[in-house]
């Protein structure tokens, strides 16, 4: 066998073999890479290839299969592209939540397989890792071979020499096989174990600590920490929760219909709650539990005037209006914060019809997590924006935590809950906790769903009946898409229709795959977040066949159409998304490095409760980088002028202590999502918000035409308060 060195992709140096194969002759064998031979609606960079021109790229770690050859066979090459399925979402999902990937083989070496034996055809397989179930993917040959759908959370892919194509069983000769990287996880060895079993394992300066006014957070059902790990706590803060005499009651959201030049005072106050049979002292606007919904008619302009009636400062941040810089709410940008007993006015105009919300952009750890968040609706000028429904209902998502004591208190100096933000163990629709409706036989719901949660995603299904999505951020998408969960980050929107086909009951419910850091291994979690009631009565009208049309929206379409010729351009801009740490406990860093053997692309559920729990802005930094200068977060300092269209390339960087998905929000403007680990979104509307898993990456672009200041960060409420933020000025 000759080893030599050759020049492949963009004119770097791959290591290649050349391999005699006797009368067949030499075959050019490519060590360690495959390059895609065609893409489809693929665009050029995909996770099993390198960025083009020097570019950011998906994780190959995650997303690039290498498939090892049995030693008789070292000859051949092969690697699956785990590559998105294109989606309304920017990950795909089953309604359980495993991971769906359109799998791609590449393989090249393959020699005519009689001259294994009595074969006639090679096969692809995937399988779990105790080998149940073993599904045959269809027979492949050398370059790219399509093999559909892998929805499986740990999984090998196998390719063999077969008699036949179309076997249950693999019967013949082995030749490459592989792992996804989910298999990596294991549990603790024995010195792991050891350190998380001692309280010695804990730094001299964080042993024996007194956890007096830090009652523990309570672990997901399945999960249990290391005794070390629950010695834990919050460094450099103070436990905070409100102690207020006699608050009033907290109500229920009413709506307020503004009309042009209306005036409406919100003021944020503190408010009794008592949920789930506990009574507890939180925020509210206008002492509704959530704000009032907002609805005012596009082209419109209001008038709000902000009254602060709690303890901090505090702001109203209108998320995803393209509004006049000023009003944006964000202290030390656009204005001073609001002092307690202060007020300040905004002017909110609405140039797009479409689902908004606000919330404060001052420890919204604190702030919004307690209730200070609310819906705005901005009612299209065209009478046909939406297909029919017989109602509209607006759903607000939200979770909080709770302990044995009450609330989970919130760090006083700082946030707590750095690493992976604060996850709670009670979910609310509304600010309630048994969210119910009743409806009638056919009838067909459209659902405003909007998710306030400091940083929990959804995977909302709605136990079966049919999905059909319609909107999201800033309006339509060019064609409703049917989808059998709705995955929703925090800050996000979605707008579906449901049809509910049959009297009887339906749970709305948020079903995922956490990971197990005990077992190595992946914990369903199944959680009712409501229930709808359904009736024997026959809706009336009833819009069935309508709801059975996927409608295209030709507005969107042209609109989007002034934007395609920007599709193909290279970035202009990018930032990688990425974590340092210093001064963490030692044994939470030699368990989250025991932990980066894999990531999940979404933490779905927080099963690290204490080490997440305990982790600070002292201890975490999140980080926007922008690579080619390497300045980070505050000191970017991009420029643009009101006009341009910059296509960014977002990228989610897998090689960090603890990777995380990143929902990252764009004020006082609009984007496009053109591209998902080089996979061509088919399906677009205007977003302002966007999920990027762990080791993606994305190329959004952003419609600029509003001048100003304006921010750009993660929305997990603890990631911006560690400073994952930064600034861009519109000229």
């Amino acid at each position: 066998m000759t080893k030599l060195d050759v020049p492949l992709v963009h004119g770097q140096l791959r290591t290649v073999r050349a391999v005699s194969l006797g009368s067949f002759g030499f075959v050019l064998v490519i060590v360690g890479f495959l390059a895609p031979v065609s893409r489809d609606h693929r665009s050029a960079v995909g996770p099993c290839q390198p960025g083009t021109n020097g570019h950011l790229s998906p994780s190959r770690d995650l997303y690039c299969l290498t498939l090892v050859p049995v030693p008789e066979m070292e000859f051949v090459a092969g690697a699956v592209e785990l590559g998105r399925i294109p989606s309304v979402f920017t990950t795909n999902v089953t309604v359980d939540g495993q991971h769906r990937y359109e799998a791609v083989l590449h393989l090249k070496g393959l020699p005519p397989v009689e001259t294994l034996g009595d074969f006639t055809t090679y096969v692809a397989w995937v399988t779990t890792p105790n080998f149940v179930p073993l599904i045959n993917l269809g027979s492949v040959s050398n370059g790219e071979n399509r093999l559909g759908a892998i929805e499986l959370n740990k999984f090998h892919v196998l390719v063999s020499a077969e008699v036949r194509g179309g076997g249950a069983e693999r019967e013949g000769r082995l030749v490459l096989r592989g792992a996804s990287a989910s298999t990596r996880m294991r549990p603790p060895d024995l010195m792991e174990f050891l350190y998380g079993a001692s309280g010695s394992a804990i730094d001299s300066g964080m042993s024996g600590m007194d956890h007096a006014g830090w009652p523990r957070p309570l672990s997901p059902a399945g999960v249990t920490m290391m005794s070390a790990l629950m010695e834990l706590k919050p460094p450099n803060a103070d436990p905070f929760l409100l102690d207020e005499p006699d608050p009033p009651t907290g109500k229920p959201s009413e709506v307020v219909r503004l009309a042009d030049g209306d005036t409406l005072v919100l003021e944020a106050g503190v408010v009794s709650r008592t949920i789930g049979g506990k009574t507890f002292q939180m925020y509210g606007f206008n002492g509704q539990y959530p704000g009032p919904l907002i609805w005012a008619n596009q082209g419109t302009t209001v008038n709000v005037k902000l009254v602060n009636s709690i303890d901090m400062p505090t702001s109203v941040h209108w998320h995803g209006i393209r509004i006049e810089n000023r009003f944006d709410g964000v202290p030390g940008l656009t204005q001073d914060p609001v002092l307690p007993g202060d007020s300040f006015d905004y002017r909110i105009s609405f140039p797009d019809a479409g689902l908004y919300w606000y919330h404060p952009h001052h420890r919204e750890d604190i702030q919004q997590d307690l209730g200070l968040y609310g819906n705005m609706f901005v009612q299209s000028d065209r009478e046909d924006y939406f297909s029919p429904a017989n109602r509209e209902e607006f759903l607000i998502l939200d979770d909080i935590a709770i302990t044995e004591e009450g609330l989970l208190p919130f760090g006083d100096q700082q946030a707590t809950h750095a690493l992976m933000g604060r996850f709670g163990n009670q979910f609310l629709v509304n600010g309630e906790p048994e969210y119910s409706l009743s409806v009638r036989h056919e009838e067909v719901v459209r659902f405003f769903l909007t998710n306030v949660s400091n940083t929990r995603t959804f995977n909302l299904s709605f136990g079966g009946a049919a999905i059909k999505v319609v909107g999201t951020d800033v309006g339509n998408f060019e064609t409703e898409e049917w989808a059998q969960s709705v995955v929703i980050a925090p800050a996000e929107r979605y707008i579906v229709h449901v049809m509910f086909p049959r009297a009887g009951t339906f749970l709305l419910e948020n079903r995922v795959q956490g990971i197990d850091h005990r077992s190595g291994g992946f914990l369903p979690f199944v959680d009712t977040v409501g229930v709808v009631a359904v009736q024997s009565e026959n809706a009336d009208p009833n819009f069935s066949s309508s709801f059975e049309t996927l409608r295209s929206d030709s507005s969107v379409t042209n609109d989007i159409g002034h934007y395609r010729r920007y599709f193909d351009d290279p970035p202009g801009r990018e930032l990688i998304l990425t974590l340092e740490t210093d001064g963490l406990p030692f044994v939470v860093g030699r368990f989250m490095q025991f932990d980066s053997t894999f990531f999940n692309p979404v933490e779905w559920a927080g099963t690290m409760p204490m080490m997440n729990w305990a982790s600070t802005p002292d201890q975490v930094r999140w980080i926007l980088r922008d690579p080619s200068t390497g300045r980070e977060n505050m000191e970017i300092g991009w420029q643009f002028e009101r006009g341009d269209v910059v296509k960014i390339r977002l990228s989610n960087e897998r090689e960090t202590l603890h990777a995380m998905q990143h929902p990252i929000h764009f004020h006082g403007q609009r984007f496009l999502v053109v591209d998902v680990n080089g996979v061509r979104n088919t399906n677009m509307a205007w977003k302002d918000t966007m999920l990027l898993p762990v080791g993606s990456t994305a190329d959004i672009l952003l419609d600029i035409t509003n001048p100003g200041n304006w921010m750009v960060h993660c929305h997990i409420a603890e990631h911006l308060e560690t400073g994952m933020m930064t600034a861009f000025t519109v000229n």
